[in-house]
């Protein structure tokens, strides 16, 4: 018997980060309630609704050989490990195209334990002081003449987490070997397997990094609670990071071995998520979770193992990596800044006498590709409204029209009537014109009941009532 094309396609069964917050959340909740930001709350409730019936849904269907798939909405928050997949894919092949015919390098700023201490307690003012002590060294480092004396341009790509989700907070940059010079004029080159000396990136970081933290703490910027609550004194905090000046800062700059691809596809994993994919996940029981992590200390040095934590535990370690809001974590410096990007790079490539890179080409049209999550949306007949409803009872009873007729919106709060709702942000009702039910995003846009004309003509006699 042949495969009925119109058949809904089903997703794999797998442990996902979800099904831990969902089964043991609410417990961590009520134990840390009082304690609990609630930036972390917000991204707790995100990712337990992501692609659930409480977010909506939508099907997608192919007219080439009528297909369909139902799929419900994400929450779309870059802390989710299964939203932000199109963006991770964008940004990789964005920088992919930017890429120029020279050597690669793979540079990692890292900050000692004593300071990450510090950082969880003031994530933006520190973690902006990471990326400009860290981009300020390895600029000035290769300007200087002894050493390259060119102007470069890097990206670096924020992480906070190690392999075991343990707060571990390090910048990751993929920067040229290489730049232009002072006049522009020319490109030069570094070494083959030499960027820049390592010990003098880390000495330099180290006093760039302290004297931008002192600064801080002198502005009053800094906050520190419990055990660290006696550094709000300007003498005790001098005491405390004494031991760390005379620390030696470790840098990492070397040449990635499989290609600079190979770094960028490492950090576009990350880039728009935060600290373990889903597929790190190995087993789950309702009270412990088992990971898949490298351990670096190790002598054999990056084996994986696997590691078994509470759930709790796990996800606490998970909700250290909350970035404060609005914070850029991907950020581009020298000629791979801003707007002057791509005259930059049109112009090294011109002095490296190579031509610019093809531009992708949009697919073949007609082509039917069962893979492609961009599937142009079903008609939603009254036979494809029986199939909503047999799918997706939750967001199908969320939209039931009431007694009152009218144009409705559901939202993630539920059913908003038209003089609260109306139409995009304005508060005029939203109109749907020739159509009585559009199911679309009710996170983007929230999905709209359109009443016949003469209930309309009747709702419009009434006087609003209070929601």
């Amino acid at each position: 018997m042949g495969r009925d094309p119109h058949r809904v396609e089903a997703m794999p069964a797998a442990i996902e980060l979800a099904d831990v917050f969902r089964a043991a959340g609410p417990a961590y909740r009520a134990a840390g309630a009082g304690h609990l930001d609630l930036a972390a709350l917000k991204v707790m409730a995100a990712i337990e609704q992501c692609r659930t019936a409480s977010l909506g849904g939508h099907v997608e269907g192919c007219d080439a050989c009528g297909h369909l798939r139902v799929a419900y909405n994400s929450c779309r928050n870059r802390h989710c490990p299964r939203c932000q997949g199109a963006a991770a894919r964008d940004w990789l092949a964005a920088r992919e195209a930017d890429l120029l015919p020279v050597g690669y390098f793979h540079v990692v700023f890292t900050l000692p334990a004593e300071i990450a201490a510090i950082a969880f307690q003031n994530k933006a003012a520190v973690y902006d002081l990471l990326f400009r002590a860290a981009s300020a060294t390895l600029t000035r480092i290769a300007a200087d003449p002894k050493h390259l004396g060119a102007r470069i341009g890097f990206t670096a790509v924020l992480h906070t987490w190690g392999s075991a989700i343990t707060h571990h907070p390090h910048l990751h940059m993929i920067v040229p070997g290489g730049g232009r010079s002072s006049d522009g004029t020319r490109w030069v080159s570094s070494r083959p397997a030499f960027l820049l000396p390592v010990r003098v990136l880390g000495m330099l970081f180290r006093r760039l990094f302290h004297e931008g933290l002192a600064a801080l703490h002198e502005a009053g910027t800094l906050v520190f609670f419990g055990t660290l609550a006696p550094l709000s004194d300007a003498k005790a905090f001098v005491r405390a990071l004494a031991p760390v000046r005379r620390k030696r800062w470790v840098v990492y700059a070397k040449p990635p071995f499989a290609g600079p691809k190979a770094v960028l596809a490492y950090l576009s994993r990350y880039t728009h998520r935060v600290a373990i994919s889903s597929r790190r996940i190995l087993a789950f029981d309702g009270q412990n979770v088992s990971l898949r992590v490298k351990d670096y200390r190790r002598p054999e040095g990056g084996q994986a193992r696997v590691m078994t934590l509470s759930a709790t535990e796990f996800i606490r370690r998970f909700l250290l990596h909350v970035l404060p809001r609005g914070f850029h974590r991907i950020r581009h410096y020298g000629f791979l800044a801003g707007s002057n990007r791509k005259d930059a790079l049109a112009h090294i490539r011109t002095i490296l006498g190579t031509p610019a890179p093809p531009r992708s080409t949009d697919p073949e049209p007609g082509r039917c590709d069962r893979r492609s999550t961009a599937l142009p949306p079903l008609r939603r007949s009254h036979e494809n409204r029986r199939l909503l409803r047999r799918l997706v009872p939750a967001a199908w009873a969320a939209v039931q029209p009431r007694a009152e007729p009218g144009v409705y919106a559901m939202t993630r709060h539920g059913l908003a009537p038209p003089h609260i709702r109306g139409g995009a942000s304005r508060g005029t009702p939203l109109r749907v014109p020739n159509a009585r039910m559009v199911f679309t995003n009710p996170v983007a846009r929230p999905v709209a009941i359109r009443q016949t004309p003469e209930t309309e003509q009747s709702r419009s006699a009434q006087a609003p009532r209070r929601w």
